[in-house]
């Protein structure tokens, strides 16, 4: 066994004789002497092969990736490396041997690898051992630990729920199993645990957590995988204020436990319609300003037909600031800014440039001195700033304001990588009704409870009702979200017939979750956070795939193992017969 790992080995050390293993990172032939970089999971010490060693053959021998064994003595480096950690020792190898030879490997074995991605998830195994990724699993486990020993003393209990179950579909399409033995039937993976975890409160279990494995068949981001995990919780017996109380207390415990970063104030907290209305996001990033104004009262009597327009038909026109804009931001650039407005349902994007006498921009000729004077006043907006408009309806303004604010700070820098603005969105509604299919859709799932204060317009104004509902947002993502649920069974079938699901699709979908309901169901709410967005977060990286360590590409394959892969004839042969019996 090793005596040391690669990143021990200090001055304190001198003399001592030391077994060592690990990869071999990278060879130095100078003819007289051969030095060897060896990687473990840990870090880099270098080995040294004098002139007169009767191992430094071997020493030249050894390639990149080679898997080797080292005794040898520890010495002070004559030239030493600062940006090592074990940069002002080396080893005097006494003795060597070669546990396994390595092929040339496809890539660089290093942070700064060359490699293009689709390279590095073709041979994973190879790209897991690079620094990065190597740091990023730590940080993984321990964020799993801390959020373990968290809840662990709070009196929860580690409960698994099922991954083979029946289809409940919960905003995306479920990943089907076939059932080799009930013909013409599937099992479908689990999108969430979620009416399992409110089982378990029925079944008077009062504190449940679980590291859950969830599948959802969605189109992919740089933040989202077809297989993710989350930390699943529930609790009876409590209310919104109690179940936000210990999830703030667990992430500020994972925070000081695993980033060293202690966090004592109340998280932020603001409503669902504050967050559309400043941000135009329900996971605003709240690290910088730059918060959207409404203009339209501005434009309610403008000679602007175009805003005119707009306004009639019931639309909103919608701006931010932006700080030195007219200097920071060139034609091009703005130019930019339109594509990126564009790809979020806008049809254009508006601009004025103030300046000290005059007001420049393609719509600067439509404005009023009043109007101008009012856009200052409402945006706060002085000379030298650049004013980003967009008018078109509520819902494509505030996409493409909200993503616009993000696009300028970014190039503003006016964003501190090292701020955690953990935020509470509160307040949500209950419902959003769907133009195209006519019909009201559940803002986070159907078990979420309306506020009492709403109970009386459940059924009649549905838009209107508000649910106890909660989300934390940092770094503009989405951590978490939770809610108080519904524990009445009449309240659930309510709940339904808003939604439009038939008596018969109740039945269906819902029915074994819809009894259980009347078998005395206590008080009871959760919430889960994303396990992997939180090491993403942590790990500043925004790529998703960075935390995982098998992850699937934008197009949800294993460019590994070649999943999805073809099933063999045999297999489908199984199937087809069962189908057909």
């Amino acid at each position: 066994m090793a005596t040391h790992h690669n990143n021990e080995l200090t001055m304190e050390h001198i003399g001592e004789h030391v077994v060592l293993k690990g990869f071999v990172q990278k060879r130095r032939d100078l003819g007289n002497l051969v030095f060897v970089d060896l990687r473990d999971q840990e870090g880099i010490t270098q080995l040294a092969f004098d002139a007169d060693n009767d191992l430094k053959s071997i020493g030249q021998a050894l390639k990149n990736e080679y898997v080797v064994e080292a005794e040898g003595v520890v010495r002070e480096r004559s030239s030493k490396n600062p940006n090592m950690k074990t940069g002002d020792i080396e080893i005097d190898v006494t003795k060597v041997r070669v546990l396994n030879t390595a092929k040339q490997p496809p890539m660089l074995i290093q942070d700064n690898t060359d490699a293009l991605e689709d390279t590095r998830l073709k041979y994973r195994y190879l790209d897991l051992r690079r620094p990065k990724l190597q740091k990023m699993m730590t940080l993984r486990h321990e964020i799993m630990q801390a959020v373990r020993s968290y809840l662990n003393q709070a009196s929860f209990l580690e409960i698994e729920t099922p991954i083979l179950t029946a289809s409940t579909p919960e905003g995306a399409r479920d990943y089907v199993v076939p059932s080799r033995i009930h013909k013409g039937k599937h099992y479908a993976l689990p999108q969430s645990p979620q009416l399992f975890k409110q089982l378990l409160m029925v079944g008077g279990f009062e504190r449940y957590y679980q590291i859950a494995k969830c599948f959802r068949d969605e189109d992919l981001r740089s933040d989202r995988q077809p297989e993710f995990t989350q930390i699943d919780i529930e609790m009876s017996f409590v209310d919104q204020e109690a179940v936000i109380d210990l999830s703030e207390q667990m992430i500020k415990h994972v925070m000081k436990t695993v980033m060293k970063v202690p966090l004592n104030e109340p998280f932020k907290r603001i409503t669902y319609a504050e967050a559309m209305r400043d941000y135009g996001s329900d996971k605003p990033d709240t690290r910088f300003e730059l918060k959207l104004k409404d203009l339209s009262d501005v434009f309610k009597t403008t000679s602007f037909q175009v805003f005119q327009n707009i306004l009639n038909d019931g639309g909103s026109i919608q701006g931010i600031s932006v700080p030195n804009g007219n200097t920071e931001f060139s034609r091009k650039d703005i130019d930019k800014l339109t594509d990126e407005a564009k790809k979020h349902g806008a049809k254009g994007l508006s601009f004025v440039k103030l300046e000290a006498d005059k007001v420049t921009g393609p719509i600067a000729k439509f404005l009023s001195e009043p109007e101008v004077e009012h856009i200052k006043t409402v945006c706060g907006a002085n000379n030298g700033d650049l004013v980003l408009i967009v008018a078109d309806k509520l819902a494509v303004v505030q996409a493409a304001l909200g993503h616009l604010r993000k696009v300028v700070a970014k190039k503003l820098d006016l964003i501190d990588e090292n701020v955690f603005d953990f935020t509470w969105v509160l307040d949500w509604p209950m419902f959003e009704y769907d133009e195209e299919t006519k019909r009201y859709y559940a803002l986070h799932h159907p078990f979420t409870r309306v506020q009492d204060k709403h109970k009386s317009i459940l059924i009649d104004e549905p838009e209107k009702a508000l649910a106890y509902c909660y989300d934390l947002v940092v770094q503009g993502y989405e951590l978490g979200g939770g809610s108080m649920r519904i524990h009445e069974a009449m309240m659930q079938d309510s709940v339904f017939n808003v939604l439009g699901l038939s008596k018969e699709e109740q039945q269906t979908r819902f029915g074994f979750f819809t009894e259980a309901l009347q078998y005395g169901t206590p008080p009871h709410g959760g919430i889960a956070f994303g396990l992997d967005r939180l090491v993403m977060l942590l790990g500043h990286t925004d790529n998703i795939r960075d935390v995982i360590a098998f992850p699937k590409t934008s197009s949800a394959q294993c460019l590994m193992t070649h999943a999805p892969s073809v099933v063999s004839a045999e297999q489908l042969a199984v199937f087809k017969e069962n189908e057909e019996k």
